[in-house]
């Protein structure tokens, strides 16, 4: 096996893994907390459907990665940094840590120009969710406590469109993260039947450990914000998430972190609730949750900068 095969392989296979441990766990973590009750392997039927029926369509229609790649040509040759990204990912997976397999990954395969536009279209896409979740959230709490309790009559209609708003968002959040594995693959049409079901056989096992282990370690971002385990909340905030990931996916065919969006959404949505139900208290109490969580975010970008500046040098 040649080095610069190896280097892919090894690059693809970490990649793999680490994009459903880290970025699908922040979409599935919702899901997950909130159905705490339904078998996980239920769970992981229902999700790996929708996987393998959006790339299958994806690859039927001549590109598996969504047009997320056309600024991101495939390398003539595999070097060891392709491999060191998601190897770097598998580590801050492994410690909990929400950073942007976006950046991070696809840093050492872009130009600093393309890298300048995913970083652009992140931070908009953080800012924008903030925004967006802090005012839908400030007019939901005028309407009701997510904490409540769901009527008994409410109960099954609001778990059904749960696992609606959850699948929807699930289609989403592939459209946009998938490049981030698909990257190491030939590009377009030229990806054959036999990769394509090694791609998807990869992502259906690893998804079914992340709903095996509940989540993992990222899973702990999720449950320190407020009523992310009751199915209301959760409905609530898949949906609002798959709504700004199709606007972003429309907007642009360049790649972003769905990590910075969510991390946004969930900072806009925790500011608007701690406001409603703290009224004259200071902040203190929600602001380190959120600073962690941004400098956790910021960690990632620090790496994704770091390994910029060593594959310019090499």
């Amino acid at each position: 096996m040649s080095l610069s095969l190896l280097f892919g392989t090894t690059g693809f296979v970490m990649a793999a893994y680490a994009v459903i441990a880290n970025d699908s766990a922040q979409t599935l973590g919702t899901f997950i907390s909130s159905n705490k009750e339904t078998a996980w392997w239920k769970k992981w039927i229902v999700m790996s459907s929708i996987l393998v029926g959006t790339l299958t369509y994806a690859w039927l229609s001549g590109d598996v990665a969504h047009e997320r790649l056309n600024s991101i040509p495939l390398p003539i040759t595999f070097h060891w940094y392709h491999a060191l990204a998601p190897l770097l990912l598998l580590g801050l997976t492994r410690l909990g840590i929400p950073v942007s397999t976006t950046i991070l990954t696809l840093s050492v395969f872009s130009s600093s120009f393309v890298l300048q536009k995913i970083l652009l279209k992140s931070a908009v896409g953080y800012g924008l969710a903030a925004v967006v979740a802090y005012g839908l959230w400030f007019l939901v709490t005028k309407f009701l406590n997510e904490d409540d309790e769901v009527p008994k009559s409410q109960e099954k209609g609001w778990r059904v469109a749960q696992w609606l708003a959850t699948g929807f968002l699930w289609h989403q959040w592939l459209a946009h993260d998938i490049a981030n594995v698909a990257v190491y693959l030939p590009r377009g049409t030229n990806l054959d039947l036999g990769l394509f079901v090694i791609f998807m056989t990869l992502l259906v096992g690893f998804l079914g450990r992340l709903f095996y282990t509940h989540g993992g370690k990222i899973q702990e971002i999720v449950q320190s914000k407020s009523g992310t385990a009751y199915v209301r909340s959760a409905t609530i905030v898949d949906f609002v998430y798959a709504i700004i990931l199709l606007y972003f996916k429309e907007y642009s065919d360049i790649p972003m972190s769905t990590t910075w969006v969510f991390v946004g959404l969930l900072c806009g949505r925790e500011l608007a609730i701690y406001r409603k139900f703290n009224k004259g208290k200071e902040i203190t109490e929600v602001f380190p949750v959120l600073a962690a969580d941004f400098l956790k975010m910021s960690l990632g970008l620090a790496l994704s900068i770091v390994l910029v500046f060593i594959v310019s040098a090499v």
